[in-house]
């Protein structure tokens, strides 16, 4: 039993995915079931900024064990890769806002979506990650098509103009399912599913509530974004372990800062710039460093352009939306503020 503990597994021992998967089911069972035993608690921003610093610290204290067990390169590409991460998903935290407030799902039941939306992305991720590591273990050449990807959505990120925000409700996935199911005009306390009188023979069947179609968004968002954070971290690095750890401790804490950045969507005007910069200093990073060889690329000098171009991006955020308010906010930070 003990031999199977040290047998490699995606290039590391086997111990080392059981002991991370047990840490981060106790991290969800701690957060799910002892912290938020209270389904009807609302989840305040100091509580929200408390238990985000407190995931990401935990992130960095298991970057600081990477670097004892596997050295300083793994550890930087690995905080590297945690920050690229927890920056992409302050986007994604943006696009879930406008969801959620656009099907008026209430702050109180809110955490709910986000749970099974976050057990949903770690599956997810896993799969993606594991899809891509078989791509680039097989043809190292794919790291080429990822670079390529990212100097794409970065410059696209980059040129575009922010737009209005469509209507959810002519989403085409929340169109299809309410042709395929039935789904109710409102919500059924925190529930996705419920049993109710069919309209026409009055006998029981099964319902939607808009949670569950909340949830089908958020999950489908996700996904979106993962088609730009996993090709990143791959640039990052390789090694499989480094990639799935900073991708899974990066999203453990998407729910906590989500209710942090909720209510300030429009406070982080320049982000987006900040991120398409750093996916385009990580496409040119391929280019120079992997695919042409013209230059190595230490792993520490991309944590220090990353967080330069993030803590750029947020400073002059704040600055220039300094002294405004919910008030003069658009009407979905209003809706955030009032949920």
């Amino acid at each position: 039993m003990v031999d199977l503990l040290y047998l490699e597994w995606l290039g590391k021992p086997v111990w080392m995915w059981l002991g991370f998967h047990a840490l981060v089911f106790t991290l969800l069972a701690f957060d799910l079931g002892i912290l938020h035993r209270d389904k009807n608690h609302e989840i305040g921003v100091r509580e929200s900024l408390l238990l985000t610093a407190f995931y990401f610290g935990l992130g960095l204290v298991f970057g600081g064990w990477i670097w004892w067990y596997m050295g300083a390169q793994p550890a930087q590409e690995y905080v590297t890769g945690l920050v690229v991460e927890k920056s992409l998903s302050m986007d994604n935290v943006f696009v879930i806002a406008v969801i959620l407030t656009s099907l008026g799902i209430p702050r109180a039941a809110q955490h709910r979506v986000l749970v099974w939306g976050i057990l949903a992305a770690v599956v997810l991720r896993g799969l993606m990650i594991g899809l891509g590591a078989a791509l680039v273990h097989q043809a190292h050449w794919v790291l080429s098509i990822f670079a390529a990807f990212l100097l794409y959505a970065g410059v696209k990120m980059l040129v575009s103009r922010d737009e209005e925000e469509g209507d959810v409700q002519d989403n085409a996935a929340v169109r299809w399912l309410r042709r395929t199911f039935r789904v109710t005009p409102g919500l059924h306390g925190q529930r996705f599913a419920v049993r109710l009188p069919h309209p026409k023979t009055g006998k029981p069947v099964l319902w939607l509530t808009p949670l569950a179609l909340a949830l089908v968004l958020v999950n489908g968002a996700d996904v979106i974004f993962a088609v730009d954070s996993v090709p990143a971290i791959f640039a990052i690095t390789t090694d499989t372990f480094v990639v799935y750890t900073s991708n899974i401790f990066a999203i453990l804490g998407l729910r906590a800062l989500y209710f942090a950045l909720a209510a300030m969507v429009d406070r982080f005007a320049y982000l987006k710039t900040a991120l398409a910069l750093i996916l385009i200093f990580i496409g040119t990073k391929i280019v120079v460093a992997d695919t042409f060889e013209l230059v190595h690329v230490p792993a520490w000098v991309s944590l220090a352009v990353t967080l330069v171009f993030l803590a750029a991006g947020i400073s002059y955020s704040l600055w220039r939306t300094r002294g405004e308010t919910a008030e003069e906010a658009p009407p979905v930070e209003r809706e955030a503020h009032r949920a």
